[in-house]
């Protein structure tokens, strides 16, 4: 049996980088205590920051940067995996990219992912967001080999809505998909658990979501309840509330290969011409 004990991550980021690490470090040295091998924060650890020209003048290349290489050296002390959920990375362009990282027990990146579908909504009321504004998109997938040898597939936030994404890293053969975010909280309360266990339904994989909550310093409101869902879709550990925090599983990652051989849905199916 192949079990891999997870942990996801919920914080309330602000501003500055340096406190958010700071914000997530008790949460981390707690999960990793109870065994947990790989552990996921939410979109945005880096920095949470609606203000453009602020968040410009602070960012720079991936090389180099002082904030990973502390993230870095996290991992390697507490001898996990941490998948910093994302933070923005400047492209050289004018623009940045909303990427993740993921450091090996070693302290090393093990895999990098750029944010591929980018939150341009309006919700109503007011409440408006163009990422693209700002942000470049990614232009491809990540699977990545973890702890345990698990195959991991990374996606964030907006992603989420996009079902062709997770049916690929299925294909693929992916036993975890992580999804890092940040929800607002319209849609958080309409449609954040429902996507969440639709998409481990689809591709019968553990989904590992660790969210932002609550009101951040730059103004900004997110919806929480970060969790953690097997290959049947069950719930199986779940904040309840927006509040800084973490849940903790132990992911039996045989449990796939048996949801798959029940219903290999994602095994082709019809095509159809559009009307």
């Amino acid at each position: 049996m192949r079990k891999l004990r997870a942990a996801a991550i919920q914080l309330r980021s602000g501003i500055e980088p340096a406190a958010n690490r700071a914000q997530a470090e008790p949460f981390l040295r707690e999960a990793a205590s109870a065994g947990a091998r790989f552990i996921v924060t939410p979109e945005n650890t880096l920095r949470m920051d609606r203000d453009k020209a602020r968040m410009f003048a602070a960012v720079g290349p991936e090389k180099g940067d002082s904030e990973l290489l502390a993230w870095g050296r996290l991992a390697q002390e507490l001898g996990v995996w941490i998948q910093m959920g994302s933070g923005p990375i400047a492209t050289g362009e004018g623009k940045v990219f909303n990427r993740s990282f993921v450091f090996d027990d070693n302290g090393k990146i093990a895999a990098r992912y750029d944010k591929i579908n980018l939150f341009d909504v309006t919700l109503g009321g007011g409440e408006t967001y163009r990422e693209s504004d700002t942000v470049e998109g990614g232009q491809k997938a990540v699977l990545f080999s973890g702890p345990m040898g698990a195959k991991i597939g990374l996606s964030i936030c907006y992603d989420l809505r996009f079902a062709p994404l997770y049916s690929a890293y299925a294909k693929a053969g992916a036993e975890i998909i992580t999804v890092p975010a940040a929800f607002t909280v319209p849609t958080g309360q309409a449609h954040w658990e429902t996507l969440l266990r639709a998409r481990a339904i689809e591709t019968h994989a553990f989904v590992i979501a660790s969210a932002q909550g609550g009101r951040h310093e730059d103004g900004r409101a997110t919806y929480g309840h970060s969790m953690i869902i097997d290959p049947w879709g069950k719930v199986v550990a779940k904040l309840d509330h927006d509040e800084p925090g973490f849940v903790i599983a132990d992911l039996d990652l045989d449990a796939v290969a048996e949801a798959r051989a029940k219903i290999p849905a994602w095994h082709g199916g019809r095509e159809f011409d559009a009307p």
